[in-house]
């Protein structure tokens, strides 16, 4: 990314319009989030209810308290160890942040993403950048910019491109409760990996944290078009068989069952990582990969239930919920279809 493309983003941001920016994570849909007609244009582009807060992305942790006012020291520690990276902070606001970011709450989420040419641009833009992920509200997130250009085509606006990202899933957002971190959303740092830092344990569940939207937190999410499901190794097999036997395209996310048998009753398997973080890299590339493939069904098998693959259980439990007219599973391991 050449410093013309960076300047050419700012002047973007600065007339109010929106940027897709990379991050480690996943793309981001930007705008200035000092422009309250700029921040409601994100909500527009993707069809966002305005009650769900964005996430302000800043240039370091310098800048914190331009955002945020009464800040746990717990905070202040996390911010210093895992900034730059996959983490999100739920802070009470200072006064002047706008509500259209917050989604109307008293609390601000921030966090400094970790990749060169957003680091370049918001240390050339001077300022915040409010950016929840470049796709249609409860889609699919994009990890590279032709996901995003697949989703709107020029309706984002410039997009900046940064390559496929690093980490492939979003942040892990943190809130805080009388002064203790709170986790609010899985995301591509483990819980086991934040309570590394001194001092640091994380709450799993406190009253009201889960009346309160944060970003990704949506029953039905991270979903790609096609109808997805995830099953037992056991169950995925039969399935399977059930799809081809009906002439029916199937897309298959196999973690130990072997691929010779889904190839041979001729649907489509892809080998995922046996590993929780790089399975979260490539899973929603894959996903993409089965929605551009024009499968019918993506079957997906079951993930281990332990705390390192969370966020990627997370992500497939939201992708999986059934869909209104799309059908599901009978108790034969056949389909019902829905009129």
């Amino acid at each position: 990314m050449n410093v013309a493309q960076i300047q050419q983003a700012v002047e973007h941001l600065k007339q109010g319009k929106t940027v897709v920016i990379p991050t480690e994570t996943v793309y981001g849909l930007g705008a200035d989030a000092s422009n309250p007609e700029a921040v409601r244009r994100i909500f527009a582009i993707k069809g966002r209810p305005p009650s769900h807060p964005l996430i302000v992305h800043i240039e370091s942790i310098n800048a914190l308290d331009s955002w945020a006012k009464a800040i746990p020291p717990v905070a202040e520690r996390l911010a210093e160890r895992f900034w730059p990276g996959p983490l999100t902070l739920v802070l009470p606001r200072r006064p002047d942040v706008l509500t259209e970011v917050t989604g109307g709450q008293d609390t601000v989420a921030l966090r400094v993403p970790a990749h060169p040419v957003t680091s370049s641009l918001l240390k050339a833009f001077g300022g915040g950048i409010a950016a929840p992920s470049a796709n249609r509200f409860g889609r699919l997130s994009p990890t590279t910019s032709r996901d995003v250009y697949e989703e709107f085509g020029e309706t984002a606006g410039m997009i900046l491109e940064g390559g496929p990202c690093a980490l492939g899933l979003e942040s892990t957002i943190l809130g805080f409760q009388d002064g203790h971190p709170v986790l609010l959303r899985p995301g591509a740092l483990s819980t086991g990996v934040l309570e590394e830092c001194p001092g640091v344990r994380i709450l799993r569940k406190t009253p009201g944290t889960g009346t309160l939207p944060v970003p990704g937190s949506s029953l039905s999410h991270y979903q790609p078009k096609t109808p997805l499901e995830v099953l037992p190794k056991e169950d995925l097999v039969r399935r399977s068989l059930f799809l081809s036997a009906q002439g029916r395209k199937a897309g298959i996310l196999c973690r130990k069952a072997k691929e010779d048998c889904f190839r041979r009753a001729g649907l489509t398997p892809f080998s995922m990582p046996r590993e929780a973080q790089a399975y979260g890299q490539v899973l929603f590339a894959v996903l993409h990969l089965f929605d551009r493939a024009g499968v019918e069904r993506i079957l997906v098998e079951s993930p281990p239930e332990t705390m390192e693959w969370e966020a990627v259980n997370d992500r497939l439990g939201r992708a999986s919920l059934t869909r209104s007219g799309q059908g599901s599973p009978d108790k034969a391991g056949g389909f019902t279809e829905r009129p």
